[in-house]
């Protein structure tokens, strides 16, 4: 069968927006265009949704490529590649001066305005400055409309996870934002799913045969993997291991078994202590891609052990017989809006601009349509400029007795320039030395030590769930496809807005992959998945989606150009912040970790996001969001 042939029996043969064009026909990695062609500067603006004050403007409702589209990171690229300055116009002053300037609109950095306004007061110049069509940062909202009506979910950071655990600081603003986390027991189906399970699909590709075999953990581990695609060998390790309940460290104490499960893979540690075939691993391949962002040749065993997994679909083997100790009973995995935490930057918003977005509680806020006319108002104090990219950040004299900071951004193709007593940045760590190059190298060469782990959260709106009601699954784990995990999405209600709880009533399936290259050092992998990302189109990543939804769900006659109602990639190409890896990095005292020495204020600069605290998580966000708000000097 021709190409052609299969895309339209795949549902490809649709209208190409201008953006997806532009997107497949990739405008280069590099700066190397942008020096040798001035105009692009301006053209790339175009990759960007249109002007928020246009009529219709409503970046939450846009399918296709989201996330990290093309015109967000080209100018930053240009900036790295340095030949970003050779091909930039003339910059323009706004006249605009502010109290503070926040770079980055995700939950930090909007968190560092409600925090700076609580500290300076209400009538305090706020402008925050994001090179995204919609604030949130990572917290963005899909929203799908499928067999005539809404259904909701979450672009980047899906859950409020632990509370309980949460710093008093971050609790603090979820109460003063009105969110009660008790109320997810109720508005989460805790029940909904109850009776669905878990299949693997082998895919012809890695295990020979395209197979989807149901009852992972729930058949008999004999029974489930009878029907596998894997040799004989494979089969009775998995089983062994599964099933056994053997110390395999017997001469160690329980700190000597931790300390070394900390330096060796989880892959080691099957195959090397459990005695597992090597031919086992592809089995196990990617079950750590989710919290990892590798598979388990780079992931730590003991952080296989502790971690385990929030969706209940997996469970890693070997660690029942090794007496390691009781793991703490977390909280469940619940705490979830219908569009994830763009609900906490929506209330954030809602509070810095009330006009922004109407309402007056968490309940509302699910079903409020934000008015982006309001974000950008010369009369508010708080202001927040989207499609904006900042290129420079630079005090007006020696950061030490500068009395102003100037900030250099492009937007509608043109180099602007406002002034701001005080700057968060709350932008990714490794962008920070690029914009601020007066920084110390020692500061520079931290900020640029972690490397963020790219991701790919594709949802994709079908016009119902019968194909996993049929099946009796949840979730479907694929080891060897191109999205490692597939989902019904969580089944929360809350406010005016109902979860489609019925099979024939639309669902909205999440789709998880994460690009890396088994055999390197996990910051490698990272590397290497952030220029898979780079250059990989639209087109490719839903081909391979519907390819993919077609051989999973065959049995259940399902048919993606039918079945498929909208497909929303949401491209993180620099996603989860980088956290330190007992596999690959020192033990840093805590004073020396490259994230704190990364994070100091210069003059009037602070630093915010979870990057600054090397941790993955929305609680971090606003911790570092305080910390560098603190830090601002009274001058």
């Amino acid at each position: 069968m021709s190409q052609d042939s299969n895309d339209r029996e795949l549902g490809m043969t649709r209208n190409i927006t201008r953006r997806d064009f532009l997107n497949g026909v990739s405008i280069g990695v590099g700066g190397a265009l942008l020096a040798s062609n001035a105009h692009l500067l301006a053209a790339l603006d175009d990759l960007a949704s249109k002007d928020p004050a246009a009529a219709g403007y409503y970046p939450p409702a846009l399918t296709g490529l989201r996330g990290s589209y093309d015109a967000t990171y080209q100018y930053a690229h240009a900036l790295r590649d340095d030949a970003f300055w050779d091909a930039a116009p003339k910059p323009s002053d706004t006249t605009e001066s502010y109290d503070l300037v926040v770079v980055g609109g995700g939950i930090s950095g909007l968190a560092a305005a409600y925090f700076y306004r609580q500290k300076a007061g209400s009538k305090a110049r706020i402008l925050i400055l994001d090179n995204h069509d919609d604030f949130g940062g990572h917290a963005k909202r899909n929203e799908f409309t499928a067999a005539n009506r809404m259904v909701l979910s979450y672009g980047g950071t899906q859950s409020i996870e632990s509370p309980d655990e949460y710093s008093q600081v971050a609790k603090s603003l979820l109460t003063d934002l009105g969110i009660d986390t008790s109320a997810f027991y109720k508005a989460y189906d805790q029940k909904l799913y109850s009776k669905l399970g878990t299949a693997v699909f082998f895919d012809r590709e890695t295990f020979g045969h395209d197979r989807l075999v149901t009852g992972l953990n729930t058949t008999p581990w004999p029974e489930f993997l009878a029907q596998a695609p894997l040799s004989d060998a494979a089969r009775r390790d998995i089983a062994r291991v599964y099933a056994d309940k053997v110390d395999y460290l017997p001469n160690l104490t329980r700190e000597q078994k931790r300390a070394k499960l900390a330096k060796i893979s989880y892959a080691d540690f099957l195959t090397k202590v459990c005695n597992v075939t090597p031919e086992a691993l592809p089995f196990f391949q990617t079950w750590s891609h989710d919290l990892f962002g590798v598979g388990i040749d780079a992931a730590p065993a003991l952080g296989c052990y502790e971690a385990g997994d929030d969706y209940g679909a997996i469970f890693y083997p070997g660690f029942d017989g090794l007496d390691l100790g009781e793991r703490e009973k977390g909280e469940p995995y619940i705490f979830h809006f219908p569009d994830g935490n763009a609900s906490i930057a929506r209330l954030l918003v809602r509070s810095l601009i009330p006009a922004a977005i109407p309402g007056h509680n968490m309940y509302d806020v699910v079903t409020a349509r934000a008015d982006y006319l309001q974000l950008d108002r010369a009369s508010s104090p708080v202001r927040i400029r989207l499609n904006s990219t900042v290129v420079k950040v630079k005090h007006d004299g020696p950061p030490a007795s500068a009395r102003q900071v100037h900030v250099l951004y492009m937007r509608d193709g043109k180099l602007q320039a406002v002034r701001a007593r005080h700057v968060v940045m709350a932008c990714y760590n490794m962008m920070v030395p690029y914009l601020c190059p007066e920084l110390p190298q020692q500061q520079k060469d931290a900020l640029q030590y972690g490397v963020k782990v790219p991701l790919l959260y594709t949802h994709v709106a079908l016009r119902n769930w019968q194909p996993f009601a049929g099946l009796g699954m949840q979730h479907i784990v694929s080891p060897g496809s191109y999205h490692c995990y597939t989902a019904l999405d969580f089944p929360v209600s809350l406010g005016a807005y109902k979860f489609p709880g019925q099979p024939d009533e639309p669902a909205v399936l999440f789709m998880l992959r994460t690009p890396c290259k088994p055999g390197l050092p996990a910051r490698d992998q990272y590397r290497y998945g952030h220029a898979e990302l780079y250059q990989t189109p639209y087109a490719t990543i839903e081909r391979n989606v519907r390819d993919q939804l077609g051989r999973m769900l065959t049995s259940q006659s399902f048919d993606p150009a039918r079945d498929i109602a909208a497909i929303t990639v949401n491209r993180w190409t620099h996603g989860y912040a980088y956290e330190y890896s007992t596999l690959w990095d020192r033990d840093f005292a805590p004073d020396e970790r490259p994230c704190v020495i990364g994070r100091q204020p210069f003059g009037r600069i602070t630093i915010a996001n979870s990057d600054a605290g090397a941790r993955a998580y929305t609680d971090a966000a606003i911790d570092q969001a305080w910390r560098a708000v603190g830090e601002i000097g009274k001058r």
